[in-house]
């Protein structure tokens, strides 16, 4: 990336530059620039362009206690980093240090050698004491006399991290080092505003370093452009249709979005005896509810199309409220999808679960289509939730309408954020249970979903559903294609999102600010801005968020240096072998992953090295393996490929977002070749 230094200006023309288009970064010279300490408030909280706040003590225009007033409240303000020579004095230094830890900024430490270059291993050792002060970025910048000194500096790019160092050379003879630096992994260099506003010799300006980085290479700019609008989450779509469905009245769902899995349950809903009519993006529902529970499922089969979440939601449901045993059927990718666990867990509460022409066995797993014999029988059990969460929502939203009590205990649980959700659903169509949730003590300390080991429901039976009006959320599985997409490769706008939300796929965000993105919201919260930003390797648990997978391997492919994402055991049993898809995509546009325990591995470059290196991705035609997560992320990675990219099937998006392509190829209208 490129991080244009800007000094001796006012708040007005700062503002200025950094919306004229085009800056992707800034460096703001709080010693140079006539700025009060208001104004610093004021630029560093009002601008999505990620910026360093810099103020040299050594240079003797400041005194240590104003800069550190000033570096401080850019800190406070939101600086994405901020940058502190190793000479600055020790205790202002630690006190910035704090205050960068606190509020999420990283540090740079910087030193600057303005008459020569020492030796690489002189030089290496600086660049251990700026990490032994508290570095997360070292900053390395020497004046060249020589080709050989700019080898010296060049050379550091082997002894530290991929994505921590910036390092280049000063002067004439160092100035095609502030190039060469990216390539070699440094996460930014610097540019001048303009030609003859340089802030040191051999500094380039904006157009001419901008045109040697990305020369006919188009980036997305949304500047302009109306926010992306996502679906409803079909999490809590699905939920509330057969929660609407079970009740004894009408409900009205507002915010409804069409997709495969949504009109699967829309399907089910009716089949089961509801009235459901479809106005717009609102859903009026008459439920099958009683006083004395819900009108009885007389029918023997029931067909669930491609939706897993809705076959195991009604597995539990339809054993209530059936009158005999149902036969479940569904098409596509779900008839090659095992069940897992399914058996063991119905089992405990008096259903038989079988399938047809099989072997009876207790070790084999059952598919759709399958049988579903026996009524729910409520009481106490123990489950395990390895399997995920899909098939202990169906339980939660049946046993409620059970004549006895039910405590329901749930070890090793999976995809907590989901059953989350169906509490949430079933608090809005009055149906209550009690919820606690054990771990070690790192738990209780924490209060961390991943480290929870148990939890326990009290069930109270005899509940009956009752109708409420309720607006569906949008949904996160949907928006973060497009989130990964601006962070990649220039800026988007996503409108209508819920940053409270209890989707899992909300983690999306976390993600994206470990790998060091920018982030804004706005307009009453109701629009996310995503704005290119130095990227580096992440570390993160996909266990709650599986779907998030793909599109989190493809930012992954973007990051200097190593990210590794834990929890691929969830993918085992998604619309493909996700994992090994997954794997099959890197690998085929050239990135080296692997998978090591529970975990993939993915060794990335940043945009700008890929450009330099002639390293971008490799284009050709892909495999999806019929899965609508895989379309998303190939598309989105495609934006970096140097051959085009085709499918052998885009069409499964419908399963949970039929307007993707459209809204993708919208996105792609903010592409524009920087002039």
């Amino acid at each position: 990336m490129i991080c244009v230094s800007i000094q001796n200006r006012n708040l007005e023309e700062i503002f200025s530059v950094l919306e004229e288009g085009g800056v992707e970064m800034a460096e703001i010279r709080l010693d140079r620039c006539p700025l009060s300490l208001d104004d610093i408030e004021t630029l560093f909280s009002f601008t999505d362009v990620p910026l360093i706040a810099t103020c040299r003590v050594g240079e003797g225009a400041i005194s240590a206690q104003d800069a550190e007033s000033r570096l401080v409240m850019a800190i406070r303000a939101g600086a994405a980093y901020v940058d502190v020579e190793i000479e600055a004095p020790a205790m202002m230094s630690k006190r910035v240090r704090r205050e960068a830890h606190e509020y999420g900024t990283r540090l740079i430490r910087s030193y600057h050698d303005f008459s020569g270059t020492e030796s690489t291993i002189a030089l290496e050792s600086i660049g251990q004491k700026c990490l032994h002060l508290g570095a997360e970025v070292v900053k390395i910048v020497t004046t060249a006399h020589s080709e050989a000194d700019v080898q010296k500096v060049m050379a550091l790019y082997d002894a530290f991290p991929k994505g921590s160092l910036v390092a280049f050379c000063m002067g004439e003879e160092g100035s095609g080092s502030r190039l060469e630096c990216l390539r070699r992994g440094s996460p930014f260099t610097y540019a001048s505003t303009a030609q003859g506003e340089q802030t040191a010799s051999g500094q380039w300006p904006l157009e001419s370093m901008r045109k040697a980085l990305y020369g006919d290479f188009r980036l997305l700019d949304c500047q302009g452009e109306a926010p992306l609008r996502m679906p409803c989450s079909k999490s809590f779509a699905q939920r509330a249709i057969i929660a609407a469905a079970l009740s004894d009245g009408t409900s009205h769902l507002r915010g409804y979005s069409p997709c495969g899995d949504n009109v699967s349950a829309i399907n089910a809903a009716r089949e089961i005896g509801a009235d459901v009519v479809v106005e717009d993006d609102s859903l009026t529902i008459t439920g099958i509810g009683t006083p004395t529970g819900p009108v009885p499922f007389t029918k023997d089969t029931l067909h669930v199309g491609e939706s897993g979440f809705l076959t195991r939601m009604l597995i539990p449901v339809l054993s209530e409220i059936s009158t005999g045993p149902v036969h479940l059927t569904g098409e596509k990718t779900l008839l090659r999808r095992p069940l897992s666990g399914a058996r063991d867990i119905m089992k405990a509460f008096g259903v038989t679960l079988s399938c047809e022409g099989e072997e009876e066995s207790e070790e084999a797993e059952v598919k759709v289509p399958l049988t579903i014999s026996g009524k729910l029988t409520p009481g106490d059990a123990e489950i395990s939730g390895k399997s995920g969460s899909q098939l202990v929502s169906g339980l939660l939203s049946a046993l409620p309408l059970c004549d006895g009590d039910t405590v329901l205990t749930l070890t090793s649980p999976k995809s907590i954020p989901y059953l989350f959700i169906t509490l949430d659903v079933l608090k809005n169509f009055s149906v209550r249970m009690a919820n606690e949730m054990e771990g070690g003590e790192q738990f209780a300390q924490n209060q961390d979903w991943g480290l929870c080991d148990k939890m326990t429901f009290t069930i109270k039976g005899g509940q009956r559903y009752h109708p409420c009006d309720m607006v569906l959320e949008a949904d996160w599985s949907s928006a973060a294609p497009f989130l990964v997409a601006g962070a990649i490769f220039g800026s988007v706008e996503v409108a209508g999102m819920d940053t409270k939300s209890l989707q899992a796929d909300l983690s999306i965000m976390d993600i994206l600010t470990e790998a060091g993105v920018s982030i804004s919201e706005y307009e009453d919260g109701g629009v996310l801005h995503v704005q290119r930003a130095p990227l580096r390797g992440f570390e993160v648990d996909g266990s709650n968020c599986p779907d998030l997978f793909p599109i989190v391997a493809v930012l992954a492919a973007f990051c200097e240096g190593r990210s590794r994402i834990s929890g691929v055991s969830r993918l085992a049993t998604k619309e493909s072998d996700r994992a090994g898809a997954i794997l099959g995509m890197l690998s085929q546009m050239g990135v080296r992953s692997f998978i090591k325990g529970d975990a993939l591995i993915v060794d990335g470059q940043s945009l700008s090295r890929r450009l330099l290196s002639g390293n971008l991705l490799r284009g050709g035609h892909f495999t999806t393996h019929h899965d609508h997560r895989m379309v998303m992320a190939i598309l989105v990675a495609s934006l970096g490929c140097r051959e085009e990219v085709t499918l052998d099937d885009t069409q499964c998006v419908d399963k949970s977002f039929p307007l993707f392509l459209e809204t993708f190829s919208r996105m792609k209208e903010g592409l524009a070749i920087r002039k």
